[in-house]
């Protein structure tokens, strides 16, 4: 069974575009779901009239879950704890009141979380102020149906629209007839740049839309729409969703379950054989299943006979599985490095070649997920200039910050050794001596190393401490005496 078969089991989600199917379908392999509604399991190979269930029809036993796997350590390497990126822009202020969002709103939990949610295609946050705190919420795509200006490209539109049924819309205080408790209703709100508008739920059988909820719609008056929208690993303008981490290997990995499925069917059987007698001319009966586990008398002419499996067979199925593996890392560029054969702790520069695929995936990933969180960033600072007294961030009210120059300072995809530190530390003076380069680029490029952010400011720190005596100056000039030769050689101190 392949991908196109399994999908065509799925609910077919009625009055929604093509791409909701598509979608829904992708989650549910991402969440290790997608074998839940085949109604056997894999031990049942026969149905209540002894009819044979194939293996299509039958739920695998063993779940790989390989597309997970390779989503969530993409993820950990672009968001994880020592890769979450620093912020950067024209105004130290904004620099300042940025990071504090950061940390009361909790954007590196939440873009880890956007980030594995949006590996099937996209991902869409709202902003929202309540009581001029900010908030946050992830919202599901798949129902989502966006709109961008053809001039500008900016998002002009988003209709979230989905099936709800009467008695949930009841729990949340709609007015619900009781005979409709059980049918299921349309809910729809639509964000546009100057309104949030909510209609009031209808029935999908009605042939009109409901009306506009003048209680629960808001008119915000913002002048933008208040989502950000990342599209997964690129796509074009216009197009609501990006590639997909996984879709590639989905087939591959069905096919890896299935015969791991089967391979553990093979071992339990060997381990407890059917036991076929050749009774000749006593009375016949049904085949006995189990070991030999007691003796048994026949007649001169009867026999007996085990039908097992050899572990030639065993070892063979291990061998294709092995390479229907290495077939799905290298589809998804996930790290095909074993842990188990690393006997020692490894460089920065050694780890970085060992997860090369994983890295190029989380690279490509940075450019997405990176571009929405500068968005995001923006967005935040445009609602301090919209929102009446500003945003309270961390306690303290902020108004009219200056978006300008925002980006981000990613660190380094494995923290360098001390070995590696003073290596380059060694070749950086070095070069100074040398006159390659300035004790300012020097600075640069070992600040850029060992994580720091703001590079000139560490090379201001430096003239500082110069200018005031605490540092020995670049003038100081030493002597040491050759061990071998004997003779003098001079060197400069540098800052």
């Amino acid at each position: 069974m392949d991908w196109l078969s399994l999908k065509s089991t799925y609910p077919d989600p009625k009055g929604q575009p093509a791409r909701c199917g598509r979608l829904l379908a992708l989650r549910r392999v991402l969440n290790c779901s997608q074998y839940d509604r085949i109604p056997n399991d894999f031990a049942t190979e026969r149905s209540g009239a002894g009819e044979y269930i194939p293996l299509s029809r039958r739920r695998p036993s063993v779940r790989t879950n390989m597309c997970r796997t390779v989503v969530e350590d993409s993820v950990s390497l672009l968001f994880g704890d020592t890769h979450w990126p620093s912020f950067v822009a024209n105004s130290p202020e904004t620099v300042e009141v940025l990071t504090a969002f950061s940390h009361c709103a909790g954007l590196e939990q939440l873009f880890n979380q956007a980030a594995i949610e949006g590996s099937v295609g996209s991902v869409a946050i709202l902003a929202e102020v309540a009581e001029n705190i900010p908030r946050l919420t992830l919202l599901d795509t798949a129902f989502l149906t966006p709109h961008w200006g053809s001039d500008n490209g900016e998002l002009t539109s988003v209709c979230e629209r989905y099936t709800v049924k009467g008695r949930d819309l009841a729990a949340q205080g709609f007015a619900i007839p009781e005979d409709r408790m059980a049918v299921d209703h349309w809910w729809q709100r639509t964000w546009t740049a100057d309104d949030c508008e909510i209609l009031t739920p209808w029935p999908v059988s009605a042939d009109a839309p409901g009306e506009r909820d003048k209680s629960r719609s808001v008119r915000h008056g913002l002048g933008f729409v208040p989502i950000v929208w990342i599209r997964n690993l690129g796509g074009s303008l216009g197009d609501p969703d990006g590639d997909c981490t996984f879709e590639r290997a989905i087939d591959t990995v069905i096919e890896a379950d299935y015969l791991l499925s089967q391979a553990g069917r093979g071992l339990k059987y060997g381990s407890d054989p059917t036991l076929v007698l050749k009774t000749g001319a006593m009375p016949g009966g049904p085949a006995r299943e189990g070991g030999a586990s007691s003796a048994l008398t026949l007649p001169p002419e009867g026999d007996a006979k085990l039908l097992e499996i050899n572990g030639n067979a065993a070892e063979a199925v291990l061998g294709h599985y092995r390479e229907l593996r290495a077939i799905v890392l290298e589809q998804l560029h996930g790290n095909r490095a074993h842990a188990d054969k690393i006997s020692a702790a490894q460089s920065g520069r050694a780890m970085e070649m060992m997860c090369l695929p994983l890295i190029w995936l989380a690279d490509r990933l940075r450019q997405s997920y990176g571009a929405g969180l500068c968005d995001l960033l923006r967005m935040i600072c445009q609602f301090t200039h919209a929102v009446n007294d500003g945003l309270k961030i961390d306690g303290t009210a902020v108004t009219n910050l200056d978006p300008s120059g925002i980006g981000l300072h990613w660190p380094p995809w494995f923290a360098p050794t001390e070995p590696e530190l003073l290596q380059l530390a060694q070749g950086l003076v070095t070069a100074v001596d040398g006159g390659l380069i300035s004790n300012e680029t020097a600075c640069t490029i070992y600040s850029a190393r060992i994580g720091i952010a703001d590079a000139a400011s560490e090379w201001t720190k430096i003239r500082d401490e110069v200018s005031k005596g605490t540092r020995l100056a670049k003038s100081a000039e030493t002597t040491r005496k050759d061990s071998n030769a004997g003779k003098t050689l001079s060197h400069q101190v540098t800052a």
